[in-house]
């Protein structure tokens, strides 16, 4: 059997107006953050190379994206945080995610806000999805309930929320405003 393979057509170096125009694909298309595209175009200029006097500067051309709103680092970050918290993860999850993404620290504090703000019921959402403490079927040994706190922990939760949730009794009443007491985490 003959493998047939098609030939990579060699592209076009880039020229000033097809960088443009790749960029605004680029974030029409996905929501991103000004280092990813960034990245994104770097990756481009090195797959295709550059036709031009002068290096682009991907940095002026990120910054004038965002001057003109295509780009919101904060945004995209409590979009994020938002997401995140929907599907049960913690704060901590988010901070890995915004820092993969080149978010900077003062583009965060809403995301971070949000976080702190949904912990209880994110982690709440997480347990019931994975079957933990008062969501559980039977109740749990010693070392299951590691195994549990061990989860919600890598799922970005803190200790306090962990081992409060993982003590609950399969069924037990879930008493937000002592599980936030007594978690360590703040009514907002």
């Amino acid at each position: 059997m003959k493998a047939r393979f098609k030939a990579k057509r060699a592209l076009p170096p880039l020229t000033e107006a097809g960088l443009q125009e790749l960029a605004l694909r680029y974030v029409g298309k996905y929501a991103t953050t000004r280092s990813r595209l960034r990245s994104y175009l770097s990756r481009k200029l090195r797959e295709q190379g550059w036709e031009g006097a002068r290096e682009p500067d991907l940095e002026e051309l990120a910054g004038r994206f965002a001057q003109l709103g295509y780009i919101d680092d904060a945004a995209y970050a409590l979009g994020q945080s938002r997401s995140l918290s929907s599907r049960g993860y913690g704060k901590r999850r988010l901070s890995q995610k915004m820092h993969l993404a080149g978010v900077a620290d003062e583009d965060r504090n809403d995301a971070n806000a949000h976080a702190d703000e949904a912990a209880v019921d994110a982690a709440l959402r997480f347990a019931q999805r994975r079957r933990i403490g008062p969501f559980a079927i039977e109740q749990a040994d010693p070392k299951q309930r590691e195994k549990w706190i061990a989860a919600l922990l890598r799922a970005g939760h803190n200790f306090g929320i962990a081992r409060e949730i993982a003590s609950l009794a399969p069924g037990a009443e879930i008493d937000l405003s002592a599980l936030r007491d007594k978690s360590g985490v703040s009514e907002l």
